[in-house]
C-alpha cells in the first residue's frame, strides 16, 4: 500500500508542476493534468487509511494535499459569493451550440428553437458563441451589433459575437494547421471600451460517453492507429501555439478584456495558465459547486471558462448542466466594470 502511495504521491507532484512547463516538452506528461482532482482524491483515501492506523505514512500525503490546497478552488467551491446587482451590471454569456445540432447528433428536434429560447430568458448583454452555424437559421436578431466569423466549404462553422452594445472594432485571430480560431470585438459600454475575446482551441476529440470511448480505443488497437493519449498529447501541443498566439495578441490591447470561450483543456494545465495570465477565473471568484461545462459521462468536466480583467469586478458565474442540447453547457457571468 506505502509503495502505491509513493507512485501516486510522484505522479501527483508531476502533475502539480506541468501547468508551469510547456506541453511541447513533455506531452504525455501532460495528459496527467486532465486527471489531478482524481489524484487530490486518492491522496486523500491514503490519507484517511494510514490516519485510522495512526501511522507516520500519512504525512506523505497529508503534505501532498496542503500542497495542492490552490487546485482545490479550480475542481470544486464549496460556496458562491454572488454579489447583490446593480445598475451598472452587464451579463456576458458563452456557449459552445455544436452547430445548433445542425447533423442530428443528439435525437431531439427544434434544439435550435430551445437554445434561442434559453438565450432569450437569459438575456445576456454580451454573447459569445462556438461553433456556430448560419445553416441552422437560429434567429437571434434582437442584437443590434455583431461579429460572425464563418469558415470551412462543404461543413461551414465558426465564432460569433453578438453585443446590445456597440462593436467599434473587430477581428479574428487564425491558427496554423487548424480550423480552429478566435474572433474578438472592441465594445463601447457608455463611456468605457472592453475586448471581447470568443476562443475555441484545438479540440482534443474524445467522447463524451465513456463507455464508447473504450470502444474507440478498442478499435484504434485493432488498426494499430495512435492511441487516446498519443492523440491527447498531439492537441495539448497545438493548443500551446495557440495559447501563445493569443497571449501575443492580448499584450497589444490597452483596453480592460474579457476572454471565453471553449478551451478543451482543464484549469490544471500549461493552457489554462498561459490564457488566464493575471485575468480572474469567473467560477473561482464567485462559482458554486463544479461549475461543469461539458457533458462528459462520470466526471465534471470544465473546460469552458469566462476570465475578466482585474478591473472588471465578478458578481455572479452559472454554468447550467441541466441544459442539455449540446455536448457544452452555457456559462454566464455577471460583470461590472470598477
Amino acid at each position: 500500500m506505502y509503495f502505491f502511495n509513493i507512485v501516486l504521491t510522484v505522479l501527483t507532484f508531476l502533475a502539480y508542476v506541468l501547468p508551469f512547463l510547456a506541453p511541447k516538452f513533455f506531452p504525455f506528461l501532460s495528459v496527467l493534468t486532465l486527471i489531478l482532482p482524481l489524484f487530490l482524491i486518492l491522496n486523500g483515501l491514503f490519507f484517511i487509511y494510514w490516519l485510522f492506523q495512526i501511522k507516520r505514512q500519512m504525512m506523505l500525503s497529508g503534505i501532498v494535499l496542503i500542497l495542492g490546497i490552490t487546485f482545490v478552488n479550480k475542481f470544486y467551491k464549496f460556496s458562491s459569493n454572488e454579489k447583490t446587482f446593480e445598475e451598472k451590471d452587464f451579463v456576458v454569456m458563452s456557449y459552445n451550440v455544436r452547430l445548433f445540432n445542425l447533423f442530428q447528433w443528439l435525437p431531439k428536434e427544434n434544439v435550435g428553437d430551445e437554445i434561442k429560447q434559453f438565450i432569450n430568458d437569459q438575456n445576456p448583454d454580451i454573447l459569445c458563441i462556438q461553433e456556430y452555424s448560419e445553416t441552422a437559421n437560429v434567429d437571434l436578431r434582437v442584437y443590434k451589433h455583431k461579429f460572425i466569423f464563418m469558415q470551412g466549404n462543404k461543413i461551414r462553422t465558426g465564432q460569433a459575437i453578438f453585443s446590445k452594445y456597440p462593436i467599434i472594432d473587430k477581428g479574428n485571430i487564425e491558427f496554423p494547421e487548424s480550423n480552429n480560431l478566435i474572433v474578438y470585438a472592441d465594445i463601447r459600454k457608455g463611456k468605457d471600451t472592453i475586448r471581447v475575446y470568443n476562443m475555441h482551441l484545438q479540440s482534443i476529440k474524445i467522447s463524451p460517453d465513456v463507455n464508447e470511448m473504450q470502444d474507440n480505443v478498442d478499435s484504434i488497437n485493432q488498426h494499430k492507429s495512435e492511441l487516446v493519449v498519443k492523440r491527447i498529447s498531439k492537441a495539448f501541443t497545438k493548443q500551446q501555439l495557440q495559447a501563445e498566439i493569443l497571449v501575443k495578441h492580448k499584450k497589444e490591447c490597452s483596453y480592460p478584456m474579457i476572454i471565453c470561450g471553449d478551451m478543451n483543456n482543464s484549469a490544471f494545465s500549461y493552457v489554462y495558465r498561459s490564457i488566464k495570465g493575471n485575468l480572474n477565473d469567473c467560477f473561482e471568484e464567485v462559482g458554486n459547486g463544479f461549475g461543469q461545462t461539458y457533458n462528459f459521462k462520470y466526471y465534471p468536466a470544465r473546460i469552458d471558462y469566462i476570465f475578466a480583467d482585474k478591473s472588471i469586478q465578478v458578481k455572479s458565474f452559472q454554468s447550467f448542466p441541466n441544459f442539455k442540447n449540446s455536448d457544452h453547457y452555457p456559462i454566464i457571468a455577471r460583470l461590472m466594470i470598477e
